[in-house]
């Protein structure tokens, strides 16, 4: 009787262990989850567009800044002085353009009463059309002065987060050279890796529950946006600008993993910040 008992429980215990398993490889295969994933974001990295010393910094390192706030400003007397000069450049061309306009029309007058011959009227019609171009280009120059002027204080293109500020008062920036980081606070997504054994079981539309490590009893929604259509390959025989994804171990050969682009469609309990780590688990789309 106590044989018969423990069969009976050893076999209990066997089947309920290979339904359980049946159940979890069924889950994972048909509803793929993850434990590797990260939070991205957007970076727009700051520059100036024109060259100079930084007079003045009224932000901090890490700080919050909304669209059009300033975060730094250049010496603008050089552009100041560049702005006065072509503005007097174009007073002058003005005033030669006057002057031949003025030439123009003498001209006009004597050879409509045969005082003067052709040749003359043609000569005065060339120099007021090269005086009517040199107050073109003098105003194009003033424009240009006053971009550059405008350039000097630079402002925050997006809503966003500063991070690694590494500058201060008095450091000479070039135009083009990348100074500050700026996250983009609307552009906040979860990059999750499948296995590509799994990739036929996601699908756009798809849902997706996301927790972050330390936090698996708050979870917030997500939504799959994409799935990439390729990673870098080593040999060669692939392009650099494709995702690279390392092998979580060298010497066994495993499916190789595919980022798949999820939008965070519900409220994290913590803010997003780039490179945290999270769990996904998704559903087949409604």
């Amino acid at each position: 009787m106590k044989k018969s008992t423990a069969f009976l429980v050893t076999a209990t215990v066997v089947v309920l262990a290979f339904l359980t398993s049946l159940g979890m490889w069924s889950r994972y295969t048909t509803k793929p989850w993850t434990r590797d994933g990260q939070v991205r974001a957007n970076i727009v990295g700051i520059a100036s567009r024109v060259a100079g010393p930084i007079v003045q910094i009224p932000i901090r390192d890490n700080q919050q800044v909304k669209k059009g706030d300033l975060l730094f400003e250049i010496d603008p007397s050089t552009y100041i002085a560049t702005v006065n000069n072509c503005g007097a450049k174009l007073q002058q061309a003005q005033a030669a353009q006057i002057q031949a306009k003025q030439e123009l029309d003498r001209q006009t007058t004597l050879y409509q009463t045969k005082v003067n011959d052709l040749r003359d009227l043609q000569n005065a019609q060339d120099s007021y059309a090269a005086a009517e171009a040199n107050t073109a280009a003098a105003q194009a120059d003033l424009q240009t002065a006053q971009l550059n002027l405008s350039y000097t204080k630079i402002f925050a293109p997006v809503d966003g987060y500063l991070t690694n500020m590494n500058t201060s008062t008095g450091t000479y920036v070039y135009a083009g050279e990348q100074l500050l980081a700026l996250v983009d606070a609307s552009s906040f997504w979860i990059a999750a890796y499948f296995m590509e054994t799994q990739l036929h079981h996601l699908q756009e539309g798809g849902k997706a529950s996301i927790t972050f490590i330390g936090r698996n009893n708050e979870p917030f929604e997500g939504l799959i946006e994409s799935i990439a259509w390729g990673i870098f390959d080593p040999d060669g025989s692939t392009v650099d600008l494709l995702p690279k994804v390392s092998q979580t171990i060298d010497w066994v050969r495993l499916p190789n993993r595919f980022p798949v682009r999820i939008k965070v469609t519900g409220t994290p309990p913590i803010p997003l910040r780039i490179g945290q780590t999270v769990s996904v688990s998704t559903s087949p789309a409604n």
